[in-house]
């Protein structure tokens, strides 16, 4: 695998208008290749007001000094952009469904820290919806790896029917215990509309289908929805985590803007459901301290 050192944050923008500009292009399926390159940002330092506003949509503590342990997911996603934009990336931007990923936090990464921060393309694997790909995100402190994480993505697809090989199920992770039997509630939220818009301008990623209803219609969603990293780090920040800590979660359905859902835990597990003793099951997760 080739490694190129960037001297800063790729522009998300343009990222996203060439990867929606090669989507109908693409040809997804699991066999096929992928850019064999490790992108690396080596001495990346945190924005503080970008934090700042990230804690604030999230509902973290503002002013910690040590970052959310969703936040590396956020710096590494532009450099995951250029990847997944990439010609050689068979899977189509448009359309691309985040179904679920997995976090390790060897320790506390402090606000004030310079990391290296690292991405690449582990692999694609077949689904029974179409094709996944599984983006590896590394963040080192000193040469230390202190934190990483694994995210799948979806592309959907006519398939023969094979079964996922990978991490995600297309439905969310397998998290053990029975998604229909939800957990003891802990809080209702109402979500406003604009929390997709307020979230992309926190985090960058400024999908069409998480910022206006117009837009989200033309992707076959009634109104915006909630991006699958707030559902999850809104989730983490009213449950809280440990300083090691490894978090898995899976994306299952959709948030619709404006809405209302339910945050549920036992301790260990945790969801968000949409509200009433049988709402839909949006994301499902558990967080679990590190030996």
């Amino acid at each position: 695998m080739t490694t190129v050192s960037l001297p800063a944050p790729p522009a998300l923008t343009p990222l996203l208008a060439r990867g929606a500009l090669l989507s109908p292009f693409k040809r997804p399926h699991p066999d096929a290749g992928h850019p064999r390159v490790r992108l690396v940002l080596p001495r990346l330092r945190v924005d503080q007001a970008r934090l700042t506003a990230y804690e604030r949509v999230c509902g973290f503590g503002a002013g910690e000094d040590t970052l959310p342990v969703t936040y590396p997911h956020v710096l590494g996603f532009p450099l995951a952009m250029r990847l997944m934009s990439d010609r050689r990336f068979p899977l189509p931007l448009l359309g691309l469904v985040h179904t679920s990923i997995e976090i390790t936090r060897h320790r506390p990464l402090p606000v004030a820290g310079c990391y290296e921060l690292a991405v690449h393309v582990d692999r694609l694997a077949p689904h029974r919806r179409g094709t996944e790909a599984t983006v590896v995100t590394e963040a080192r402190d000193g040469g230390e790896l202190v934190w990483e994480s694994h995210s799948t993505y979806l592309a959907r697809h006519r398939t023969a029917g094979a079964a996922s090989s990978g991490a995600g199920t297309g439905d969310g992770v397998s998290l053990a215990g029975d998604p229909r039997t939800p957990l003891p509630v802990l809080d209702e939220w109402r979500l406003a509309a604009d929390v997709g818009r307020r979230y992309g301008a926190a985090s960058g990623d400024r999908n069409p289908i998480h910022l206006h209803p117009l837009t989200a219609r033309l992707f076959g969603f009634p109104r915006a929805i909630a991006h699958g990293m707030w559902t999850a780090a809104r989730c983490l920040a009213a449950h809280g985590t440990p300083e090691a800590v490894r978090v898995r979660a899976g994306f299952r359905a959709p948030v619709l803007l404006p809405g209302t859902v339910t945050f549920a835990t036992d301790g260990t597990r945790f969801e968000l459901r949409g509200p009433g003793d049988e709402g839909r099951l949006h994301v499902s997760g558990r967080v679990e301290p590190l030996d």
